[in-house]
């Protein structure tokens, strides 16, 4: 165990932990680990877009079949299961059920790998959405119980700077993955059913899963803080009837944030198509968009994201405590317009760069939603409602954007050419509906964070 692991659990470290709030440097640690596991988690979860047309050419899937593994498939168990798992996280040690899910999901992965039909393939997606609901809502509230108030958006944008991490490192090592894997000899993993390169990026990116799994078991678990405001009277963790009670109350503001970034996952979970759009409308070939949309998220996304972070902090310690919502907003407003512009533009290069300004967009949404939705949730119900929020941004982001686009092209365009169209409607319809109403939400908000704020 290290020295930080050591120290007790009060420690302040160079000036930088609340009292009441463990030693700074082993919170960093901590959530160090939960990033990682988040960007494994995230490379697991859309590496499938990365190999979708070599999958398509060797199984004889149609781009609906691959839209249902990439979201019906991944979303039965990854929305649903979160609601248990949020039960879990609540009442019992959170590192275990991190450590479960990401054992879980990465043995899930490789068997992606070696699945032989659709119906072998949709279980084993089931599977990895099973696995990685564990993670966020354990997230959230071991950060909720690190971090104070004061603090916390940096903790959290550093944990939701995964996704563009994941993202870029996706890119660019599942293009290297593919390279090498197609100039090298696998006669002998042959016997074990895999012969197609795509089968060794889905063993390669779903192993080094289980052993973060393992090192998950050694984390110190931190004491549960209490909030202002009580669900239970401080009766301990909330059942699910009261968690769902307490929602119900106060349903305007905390559903508002939560439909707010959803309109966020629904264009983010498109992203499966960006290869096959950058490839069927400006002719790049899903390795050359993989290289070049990869090294631009590797720097871009971190960068972004801290910022906001650190901007949410800056403003909360000065008494702006709106600024995760302030934020959010925002972020969905550059979210929608870039990326309704983008797949109409002539110009490939042109194209590319307004996508990267839909990444802002992103990193906006993901830096202030859930530390927005954090500042109005007592402490007792945070696993079950940050279960409840991912189920839902997750249900309607993965039903949506990966489901939605090949229906569109398939069955309204009727060719795999008018991908762009069906790329630039799913921001227009679902997720510029709901900014017209972010000021609504944005009230309620305001209300219902002035009875946490001492």
């Amino acid at each position: 165990m290290t020295d930080a692991a050591k120290q007790p659990e009060t420690q302040k470290s160079d000036g930088d932990a609340d009292d009441g709030y463990p030693n700074a440097r082993y919170s960093w640690y901590v959530v160090i680990l939960l990033t990682i596991a988040y960007i494994f988690s995230y490379i697991d979860r859309i590496v499938l877009g990365l190999v979708l047309e070599p999958m398509k050419a060797d199984l004889g899937l149609s781009d609906t079949n691959m839209g249902l593994l990439g979201g019906a498939a991944f979303a039965i168990f990854y929305a649903t299961m979160g609601i248990p798992l949020g039960w879990l996280v609540d009442r019992k040690p959170r590192k275990l059920v991190v450590a479960m899910g990401a054992i879980l999901w990465s043995v899930a992965t490789m068997a992606t790998g070696v699945a032989r039909n659709f119906t072998q393939l949709f279980i084993a997606r089931m599977t990895v959405g099973f696995g990685e609901a564990a993670l966020s809502p354990s997230a959230m509230s071991l950060i909720s119980d690190l971090f104070s108030p004061e603090r916390r958006g940096k903790a959290i944008a550093f944990y939701s700077m995964a996704l563009g991490v994941g993202s870029a490192i996706a890119y660019l090592v599942v293009g290297t993955i593919l390279e090498y894997a197609e100039t090298a000899d696998l006669t002998a993993l042959a016997s074990f059913g895999i012969d197609r390169p795509w089968q060794v990026v889905f063993l390669a990116v779903g192993f080094p899963g289980v052993l973060l799994g393992l090192v998950f078991l050694t984390v110190k678990e931190p004491k549960r803080k209490a909030t202002k405001l009580s669900a239970t009277g401080g009766a301990g963790a909330a059942t699910f009837r009261q968690a769902l009670g307490y929602i119900w109350q106060n349903k305007l503001p905390l559903l508002g944030v939560t439909v707010m970034v959803s309109g966020m996952t629904a264009i983010a979970y498109t992203s499966m198509w960006l290869p096959p759009l950058f490839e069927r409308t400006w002719g790049w070939s899903a390795a050359t968009f993989s290289q070049y949309n990869g090294s631009v998220l590797i720097i871009l996304a971190p960068a972004s994201v801290m910022f906001w972070g650190w901007t949410i902090d800056h403003f909360n310690q000065k008494g702006r405590h709106d600024m995760p919502f302030v934020v959010t907003q925002a972020g969905l407003a550059v979210l929608v317009v870039s990326s309704v512009i983008f797949p109409l533009l002539p110009n490939v290069w042109a194209a590319f760069v307004v996508s990267q300004v839909a990444n802002v967009g992103f990193t906006m949404v993901t830096a202030g939603g859930i530390t927005a939705l954090l500042a109005i949730l007592p402490s007792e119900l945070r696993g079950q409602a940050v279960a409840l929020y991912y189920m839902f941004i997750s249900m309607t982001g993965l039903l949506i954007g990966p489901s939605v686009v090949p229906l569109f092209t398939d069955f309204v365009f009727g060719d795999e050419s008018m991908i762009r169209y069906s790329m630039a409607l799913v921001p227009l319809l679902y997720s510029g509906t709901i900014l017209l109403f972010s000021g609504i939400i944005g009230k309620a908000y305001r209300a219902e964070l002035a009875k946490f704020i001492d």
